[in-house]
């Protein structure tokens, strides 16, 4: 074999609806590693891009929600399955974009396996403990059960490339929702190498959209838009993190701002417990009538 092979450098893309577009816009910018050392070429999203990632989280949002929990548990373990074959590769962008060891990368990425993992193990079992039959005064079964908000824009941490994206996407879909994700700014390598994962895997197109690029310039159109019905601020500063919540206010939107406790010194390693799973969902609640009461008190 020749020692003169040159090597075949990977173009990294958006994921959007199922597909693996280049930014309309053309742009790119430079991916570097923690040395400065030039990784790859990342597209830069654009507001175009933002809207179109919002239409095929719309389109795809009534399959996913009306998925029995159970099938969305065995999807997303089959995410995890995938992303254990591909370890070494995430491995090795993990690394590069965190500035880790080896060894430490690995411990991340086995983190975010096993965080995939667990959410995976919720989707059936969160609606029973959210959820539930209220005491009333009256011949009434009145039962209150968790539904997902909707399409919802998550914000991934700027600095935990894997293990902090995993666990603020693997949640809302868990719940039912479908999501446009901005990935960290500075080391998007990791997100984009996951649309892959999911392109591959039994998730539909259009759940989770994957874009790269300046996080303000594409939150901003995201938090203003009429058909995103929640956001996730993990990743922006409190400034942004202000200027979104105002522009979230003008439909509504279910905002999780959770940046003020984590922000990038946030131990994504910590239990996660359920607020994630919890933060885009509504409660449904319904009154039906169990029959009159009769002289003995007897109903049914």
């Amino acid at each position: 074999m020749s020692d003169n092979r040159l090597s075949v450098f990977k173009t990294y893309k958006l994921y959007v609806g199922g597909k693996f577009p280049r930014s309309e816009s053309g742009r790119v910018y430079e991916v570097t590693d923690s040395k400065g050392k030039w990784l790859a070429n990342a597209p830069q999203s654009s507001r175009k891009d933002a809207r179109d990632a919002v239409t095929a989280a719309r389109k795809a949002f009534g399959g996913w929600s009306g998925a029995t929990a159970y099938n969305r548990g065995q999807i997303l373990y089959r995410i995890a399955e995938m992303l254990e074959g591909r370890r070494d590769q995430f491995v090795r962008e993990v690394a590069e974009a965190e500035g880790l060891s080896k060894s430490k990368a690995a411990a991340v990425v086995d983190a975010a396996v096993d965080r995939w993992v667990w959410y995976a193990g919720w989707t059936d079992k969160i609606a029973q403990v959210v959820g539930g039959a209220n005491p009333v005064a009256g011949p009434f079964f009145n039962l209150s059960t968790p539904e997902p908000t909707g399409v919802v824009t998550v914000l991934a941490p700027q600095e935990s490339s894997f293990l902090g994206l995993v666990s603020v996407v693997a949640p809302v879909i868990a719940a039912g929702n479908t999501v446009v994700v901005v990935a960290s700014a500075g080391s998007p390598l990791p997100a984009l190498s996951l649309g892959e994962v999911l392109a591959t895997s039994d998730l539909p197109g259009g759940v989770v959209n994957i874009l790269s690029g300046k996080t303000a310039e594409i939150a901003a159109p995201l938090a203003a838009h009429q058909d995103v019905n929640g956001i996730d601020l993990t990743g922006a500063d409190a400034e942004l993190a202000k200027e979104l919540e105002i522009a979230a206010a003008d439909n509504l939107k279910r905002v999780s701002r959770p940046q003020a406790v984590e922000g990038d010194g946030y131990d994504w390693t910590a239990d996660p417990g359920t607020h994630r799973l919890t933060a885009f969902l509504e409660t449904k609640t319904v009154w039906h009538p169990t029959g009159a009461l009769g002289a003995s008190g007897s109903s049914y």
